[in-house]
């Protein structure tokens, strides 16, 4: 239209919602990459229906995905949206909340019959798009079924076919809308699509058709652009927590020159790293999807006994049954990693939504004595350097480490920026390749300085041992039921994850003064969260720090420190407060709380809410 102007904003946070099948997850993403490509900051946060088939139409089945993208740097996917997209009157009804005063919805009037009203639980004879209960909104409504049907209505795809490039047409109108390019997206149909070539014309002809829509009518006049952000140069990407983490492992491996063998059983959100995986055999990596949890880890920590790097992935329920097996790893101290993307719980709880669910089980959720190494990644780009650091400790300290992110974390997408493999710390492993000058036999529990066993690899001629869930006595490696040497040798795993703590980096403060009225301490996928909120309040004046904690266990050494420099500490949890009860047991401060348990993130403005009230 020639007559449109073009309107300068800061940032945007647009939501995608409609049935599974409507395609909202593909839509966002391709949106975000195309974000990605153009150079803003964003954050996503894709929210899947908990129920595999949920009828279609309810608010059960209701798939969404939020993006915020901006000209600055951003943290979040955003507390509420300017831009609502809603399918069908189950998404404007489970997300109109989320919308703020004011914002633009575009509706599918298709998704608006009396049949999705009522599967909405829309009272009888009510309908939202013509009852002006949205009068505060920026209603646009179109039949965008009908008019991706008009699009192809020229091909020989049956009624179900065409229906399934709606959200084509959706993609189409907002990038006309955000003043886009859509040559990325076709560039990902033509690598898609390219040996099916009806579906891929049809889904070209919506998606220009969508475009083409939003420059002719007359509902809109004014499209908007967000400029690029500006970022520390480099080359970056779109990435997920999982996939990071995938990317993080490979480097690892080829840093450390250790082969690496991921042995899994798919759940949800862990099942993309393997996937992610088993795409990189050009590297050596090694993955088997075995018949159950313990069978995965079992198979890992083979592996690792044999000289590879031994990896197994799951979520809460697979932790609760790794338990035994991560007790023999405990007793073999063998490097190990055991990657827990936690969801809601207990039991199957709420698969598809995020929760910091398993932080005390990481802690305490096996039988015995039996000491761990935790680290926790806090946004999706730091799930490389995150993994990598695990990594390194389980090699360099001859011991199993839980690796802790969530479903916020795994499935959210930001910018990432492409390291250098020679910026990346180096990861040195010692094998065992000989009995020393003077020793007889080996001694497979023999130390060094801090506490370290030698790794030997099976077969190494003079070097056989034996390993087991028995207690093993003190050097010798022999199985003992002596109490003395028990005792010893629970003292000692435990010591020698304490002396981790002595090839860790200090704790540092994120934002704000050394010295204060109140810390935020968070862990994991708190983060963007905390940090806006404490960024916002600095900005008003007040004093309020941030630190977010990497190394859960052994903490850092200097975190004590940290925590008795300020009157108050506000720890808030996706849970119902599990690192607050660790801090005060380890540190004797009177830490405050703040505990969502609804499935979803903390939003920076209850964290701003909450700190006022502390200060």
């Amino acid at each position: 239209m020639s007559n449109t102007s073009i309107q300068q904003l800061d940032d945007v946070v647009i939501k995608f919602a409609g049935d599974s099948g409507d395609g909202m997850q593909l839509t966002g993403t391709q949106f975000s990459n195309n974000t990605a490509l153009i150079g803003n900051d964003l954050s996503t946060f894709p929210d899947f229906p908990a129920e595999i088939r949920a009828p279609q139409g309810t608010l059960a089945g209701v798939s969404g995905f939020q993006l915020h993208f901006s000209s600055n740097r951003i943290f979040t996917p955003g507390d509420a949206c300017d831009v609502l997209v809603a399918m069908n009157a189950a998404a404007l009804k489970a997300n109109l909340k989320g919308l703020k005063k004011g914002g633009i919805i575009i509706a599918n009037t298709d998704g608006f019959d009396a049949k999705n009203l009522r599967l909405a639980n829309y009272p009888e004879g009510v309908n939202p798009l013509e009852d002006g209960s949205l009068a505060n909104y920026q209603l646009h409504v179109m039949d965008v079924t009908k008019m991706t049907r008009e699009a192809l209505k020229e091909t020989s795809l049956g009624m179900k076919e065409k229906d399934r490039a709606k959200n084509m047409f959706v993609l189409g109108f907002l990038y006309w809308l955000y003043d886009r390019s859509m040559e990325s997206t076709e560039a990902f149909l033509q690598e898609k699509f390219g040996k099916k070539p009806e579906i891929l014309d049809s889904n070209l002809k919506v998606l220009r058709a969508g475009y083409n829509f939003a420059d002719t009518v007359e509902a809109f006049t004014t499209r908007y652009r967000v400029e690029k952000a500006r970022m520390e140069p480099g080359t970056y990407r779109s990435i997920t927590g999982n996939t990071a983490l995938a990317y993080g492992l490979v480097a690892a491996s080829q840093k450390a020159n250790l082969p690496i063998f991921l042995g899994t059983y798919p759940i949800t959100p862990a099942s993309d790293i393997l996937h992610e995986l088993s795409r990189f055999k050009n590297f050596g990596i090694r993955t088997f999807q075995a018949e159950d949890e313990i069978a995965g880890i079992t198979s890992a920590i083979g592996a690792s006994y044999g000289g590879h790097m031994g990896i197994t992935t799951t979520s809460g329920p697979g932790m609760a049954l790794k338990g035994e097996a991560m007790g023999l790893a405990v007793m073999l101290e063998i490097p190990l990693l055991i990657v827990d993307i936690q969801r809601g719980g207990p039991s199957t709880g709420l698969p598809t939504k995020t929760e910091q669910s398993d932080l005390l089980q990481a802690y305490y959720g096996r039988n015995g004595e039996c000491p761990m190494p935790i680290i926790s990644a806090s946004t999706p780009a730091d799930c490389f350097s995150a993994i990598y650091e695990a990594f390194r400790i389980s090699v360099q300290h001859m011991t199993p480490v839980i690796f802790l992110s969530d479903g916020y974390i795994a499935n959210g997408a930001e910018p990432w920026r492409f390291p250098k493999s020679a910026d990346l710390p180096a990861i040195e492993v010692k094998f065992k390749k000989q009995l020393e000058e003077g020793e007889e036999h080996f001694l497979p529990y023999h130390r060094d300085e801090n506490l370290v066993r030698p790794w030997a690899v099976p077969g190494t001629p003079g070097l056989e041992h034996r390993i087991g869930g028995l207690e093993k006595q003190n050097i010798t490696g022999n199985v003992s039921y002596d109490p003395e040497n028990h005792q010893l040798m629970v003292k000692i795993r435990q010591e020698k994850v304490d002396k981790i703590a002595d090839h860790i980096p200090p704790q540092k403060i994120e934002v704000g003064p050394e010295k204060g009225k109140v810390l935020v301490l968070g862990w994991g996928s708190t983060f963007g969260a905390i940090k806006s909120a404490v960024l916002d309040l600095l900005a008003e004046g007040h004093q309020v720090a941030h630190a977010h904690i990497r190394h859960m266990r052994p903490f850092p050494k200097n975190l004590g420190e940290i925590l008795h420099s300020y009157d108050k500490v506000l720890i808030p949890e996706i849970n119902n407060g599990q690192l607050i009860k660790i801090i005060r047991d380890q540190y004797l401060i009177d830490a405050q709380g703040y505990h969502k348990i609804m499935g979803v993130p903390i939003t920076k403005g209850e964290l701003i809410t909450r700190i006022k009230e502390m200060l």
